[in-house]
C-alpha cells in the first residue's frame, strides 16, 4: 500500500500494531491487565500502572496525574465534571461511567457530565478498546469519587468543627447523621480545585448496595442522537473552513510513475497540494474537491499480488520471518500420544475471510492551525495515539497538538489510526485555512485496515464415552484471542502462527476470538456427533469452568434445547465461549428453504460479565453484537486480487439488513459478587458456530468457512451449497 505516512506504533488490546505500507503487523505483548483497585485520586507508586502496561514505572513515559482535579471537578452549582481519555463510540460508556461516579460520589445521575477524548482536557489514555473501559477506567473513577467524597466530608467537618465520623453523604450533600445540618457539595468547593493525594485502596460500594449503578439508566444524549442534533466528526464545521480530498493509488503497494494536475488547477477555488506521492486538493465545497481530485491524471505501477484464490495456503506457507515461527503457545501434556490412543480422532481446517469494519460513519476529520497550534476534530478510539502521530509528522510538542473526539459513528476497532486527521492537517497547513476531509465509502473499504483472514487447524481425540483426551489448535494469521480451549483436556496445545498478510489488517471487535471460537465450537460439535452425544451434554461433560457452565445451562434452558426435533428445513445449534473476563453461550435456530437459502430465525444468548452496571446497555450490546456477528458468519467477505478491492461499496459488500435480523433474547447473569468485566466484544464470538452447528443439524453438512452463506462465491472458499 503506497502510504503517505511514516510507520506508526499503535497500542491496542494488548498488541503492538505497526502500520506500514501494505499491512498492519501485530506483535503480542503481555495482555493489558486491569489497573488495579488502588488507583487514584493520586498514585504514590507506579504499581497499578505497571499492571496495565506490563512494565514498571509508567507506560511510554506517561504517568498518571497525582491530583484529583485532573480527573474530577465539582462546580459551585454542585455539578460534577469527570475527565477521561476514554471515548464514546456507541458502546454507551458515557452513561455507565457516569453511573459509577454518581454511585460513589452520592449525587444524582444527572449531576454528572463526562468530558471525554479531548487531549487538552483529559488525562492521557492509551485508547478505548479491548473491553477494558469497564474493568479499568470504571474502578479508577470510582476510586476518585470515593476520595472526593471523603475530602468533602473532611471539609464539612472542619467548617462545623465536628468529628467526621458524625457525617455522611447523600444527594450531593454532606449531612449530619443525626439529621441536623447539611451542606451542598458546591457550597463546600465554591467551584475551586480539589487537590489531594490519596494512597491505598478506598473501600468501594459493593454491587449489592448499588442504587444508581446496576440500574437501566437511559443513554446520555440519546435524544440528540435520535433527532440528529448530535454533531458527529463529519458534521463539524469551523469558520472559514474549506474541504479536502486525496488522490488514492490505483492499488496496494503502487508506485507513482507520473501525474498531471493541470486540469484540477484550472478549476475555480481549487488548490493542489503535492508532497512526494501524497496528492491532495482543497476547494470551497466537498463536491468541487472530489471533482478536482478525480480530474488529476495520476499513473501508478501496481505489482501483481495475492488475492482470495489460494489465500489460506498462502497464509500457511508465508510465515512472518521477522518474528520467527509459532508464537503464543499454550501447552499441557502431550497431544500426539494421547491422540494415538483415542477412540475417536477428528482433524479439520476452518477458515475466516478478511472482513471490513463498515462503520456507518467513515473516517472524517477537521484540522485547524492557529498560531502554530494544530487542533483536529476526528473520530478515533485513540485520541492520544492520533495526537502522537500528528506530533511526529509535524514535529510538534504535545501542547501544540490537540485532538478532540466528538462521539463518533462507531469504530468496531477500526479507527485506531489517524489517516483522515493526518490528511486534513497536511491540507490545512498548505491551504492556510481549516480543512475538512471525509473519506468516501470506497476509501473506507479500500484503505482502512481489515479484520485478519485466518486458517485454523484442529486435531482432537476423545474416548467412546465422550471424554476429550487431546486437542491441538493452530491459528495462521488471524490471531491469539481466545485461542486456548476453556474445556478440560489433559493434553492440549494452542499456537498462533503470524503470517505475511496481503492486506492491511488490525483490530476488529472481538479480534481473533470470533475465528478461534468458530473453529473450536464447530469442531466440538463435530466430535460430539462422532461419539454420538448431544452437543450440550458433550460440552458439559468436558467443562469444569462453572461460569461457562452457568451461561451454557441458562441459554439452553431459555431456548428450550432438545424440545424440538430438527428437520431438513430447520436446525438448532449451540456454542459457548469466554474472552476478556466474560462468558457467553448462544443457541440459534436456522431455517433453510428449498433453494438452500439460510435464515437465522431465533437467537438466545446468555451472558455473564460480573456485576451488571447497566442492564439495558448490556442487552443492547448483546443484540447489536448478535446482528454484527451475523454478517461475518453468513455474508461478509472482502473480494480482492492484484492489489485491488473488488467490492468496495455497500452495494457489493453484504452486511445484515433489517430482514436478516432474528428474534434475539438475552439472558443476563448478574454476578454481584464479581467485579464488572468489559462487554463490548464477547457478544460476537458464539453466534457463528451456533449457526453453523444448526445448519449441520438440519442438513448433515458441516460448513467450515466464514462466511458460511456468501451472496456470491468467494474464490478460494469451498462452496458450501448455501447461498444468500
Amino acid at each position: 500500500m503506497n502510504s503517505p505516512y511514516t510507520s506508526m506504533n499503535v497500542w491496542t488490546e494488548g498488541f503492538r500494531e505497526t502500520v506500514r505500507p501494505g499491512a498492519m503487523h501485530v506483535d503480542r505483548r503481555d495482555f493489558l491487565k486491569g489497573l488495579g483497585a488502588g488507583l487514584l485520586v493520586a498514585m504514590a507508586s507506579g504499581e497499578a500502572w505497571a499492571q496495565e502496561s506490563g512494565r514498571g514505572g509508567g507506560f511510554g513515559g506517561h504517568a498518571l496525574p497525582t491530583d484529583l482535579n485532573a480527573w474530577i471537578h465539582i462546580g459551585a452549582d454542585g455539578k460534577v465534571k469527570v475527565f477521561t481519555g476514554k471515548v464514546e463510540v456507541g458502546q454507551n460508556i458515557r452513561t455507565s461511567l457516569a453511573q459509577a461516579v454518581a454511585e460513589e460520589l452520592r449525587v444524582e445521575f444527572d449531576a454528572v457530565s463526562m468530558v471525554m477524548g479531548d487531549t487538552d482536557q483529559v488525562p492521557w489514555d492509551m485508547g478505548t478498546f479491548g473491553s477494558m473501559t469497564t474493568p479499568t477506567m470504571s474502578p479508577r473513577l470510582r476510586n476518585m469519587a470515593v476520595a472526593a467524597r471523603d475530602m468533602l466530608v473532611q471539609m464539612a467537618a472542619t467548617e462545623w468543627q465536628v468529628d467526621s465520623s458524625r457525617l455522611t453523604t447523600a444527594d450531593g450533600k454532606v449531612k449530619e447523621t443525626s439529621g441536623g445540618r447539611s451542606i451542598a457539595y458546591g457550597e463546600l468547593t465554591h467551584g475551586e480545585k480539589l487537590v489531594k493525594v490519596v494512597e491505598g485502596d478506598p473501600p468501594l460500594t459493593p454491587a449489592t448496595e448499588w442504587k444508581i449503578a446496576g440500574t437501566p439508566e437511559p443513554k446520555v444524549g440519546g435524544r440528540e442522537f435520535v433527532t440528529g442534533k448530535h454533531k458527529f466528526p463529519s458534521d463539524i464545521a469551523r469558520p472559514g473552513m474549506i474541504h479536502g480530498a486525496v488522490v488514492r493509488p490505483a492499488g496496494f503497494n503502487a508506485k507513482l510513475t507520473s501525474v498531471d494536475t493541470s486540469a484540477a488547477e484550472k478549476m475555480a477555488g481549487v488548490k493542489v497540494v503535492r508532497d512526494g506521492d501524497f496528492i491532495g486538493v482543497v476547494a470551497p465545497d466537498a463536491y468541487t474537491a472530489r471533482q478536482a481530485a478525480d480530474a488529476i491524471d495520476a499513473k501508478w505501477d501496481v505489482p501483481k499480488q495475492q488475492g482470495n484464490d489460494g489465500l489460506f495456503a498462502y497464509l500457511k506457507s508465508h510465515p512472518e520471518h521477522e518474528r520467527g515461527g509459532g508464537r503464543g503457545q499454550m501447552q499441557k501434556g502431550s497431544v500426539d500420544p494421547a491422540l494415538a490412543g483415542a477412540d475417536v480422532k477428528l482433524e479439520e481446517s476452518y477458515t475466516v475471510q478478511y472482513i471490513a469494519h463498515a462503520p456507518l460513519e467513515p473516517r472524517a476529520a477537521v484540522a485547524e492551525w492557529q498560531d502554530g497550534k494544530l487542533t483536529v476534530w476526528t473520530g478515533t478510539q485513540r485520541p492520544f495515539g492520533v495526537q502522537g502521530e500528528l506530533m511526529q509528522a509535524f514535529n510538534l510538542p504535545a501542547e501544540k497538538a490537540r485532538v478532540i473526539q466528538p462521539d463518533m459513528g462507531s469504530g468496531y476497532g477500526g479507527k485506531h489510526t489517524g489517516e483522515a486527521a493526518m490528511e486534513a492537517a497536511r491540507l490545512a497547513k498548505a491551504a492556510g485555512a481549516p480543512v475538512k476531509v471525509v473519506w468516501t465509502r470506497e476509501d473506507e473499504f479500500t484503505w482502512a485496515y481489515l479484520r485478519p483472514a485466518g486458517l485454523i487447524e484442529i486435531r482432537a481425540g476423545a474416548k467412546k464415552d465422550g471424554t476429550l483426551v487431546a486437542w491441538q489448535q493452530d491459528n495462521y494469521n488471524s490471531g491469539l484471542s481466545a485461542i486456548d480451549t476453556p474445556y478440560d483436556v489433559e493434553n492440549h496445545v494452542a499456537q498462533y502462527h503470524p503470517a505475511q498478510t496481503p492486506l492491511r489488517q488490525g483490530s476488529y471487535r472481538a479480534l481473533a476470538a470470533t475465528a478461534n471460537n468458530f473453529a473450536r465450537e464447530s469442531h466440538m460439535d463435530a466430535v460430539a456427533h462422532a461419539v454420538g452425544m448431544d452437543p450440550l451434554e458433550f460440552r458439559r461433560k468436558n467443562l469444569k469452568n462453572e461460569r461457562l457452565r452457568a451461561v451454557l445451562d441458562a441459554a439452553a434452558e431459555k431456548f428450550g434445547w432438545g424440545k424440538a426435533k430438527a428437520t431438513a428445513e430447520r436446525g438448532f445449534g449451540i456454542a459457548c465461549g469466554t474472552d476478556k473476563g466474560g462468558y457467553i453461550a448462544t443457541c440459534a435456530e436456522v431455517e433453510i428453504d428449498a433453494h438452500k437459502k439460510v435464515r437465522v430465525r431465533r437467537v438466545v444468548a446468555a451472558w455473564e460479565s460480573g456485576a451488571v452496571v447497566n442492564p439495558d446497555g448490556l442487552k443492547n450490546q448483546q443484540m447489536g453484537g448478535t446482528v454484527m456477528a451475523l454478517g461475518g458468519a453468513l455474508f461478509e467477505h472482502i473480494l480482492f486480487g492484484d492489489g485491488k478491492i473488488a467490492n468496495a461499496h455497500f452495494a457489493d459488500y453484504r452486511v445484515p439488513r433489517f430482514k436478516d435480523a432474528p428474534e434475539v433474547e438475552v439472558v443476563l447473569i448478574d454476578r454481584k459478587d464479581l467485579q464488572p468485566a468489559g462487554a463490548g466484544e464477547i457478544g460476537l464470538i458464539a453466534l457463528a458456530p451456533a449457526v453453523g452447528n444448526a445448519i449441520f443439524q438440519a442438513t448433515g453438512v458441516r460448513v467450515k468457512n466464514m462466511p458460511m452463506a456468501p451472496a456470491s462465491k468467494v474464490p478460494g472458499i469451498e462452496d458450501s451449497g448455501f447461498i444468500s
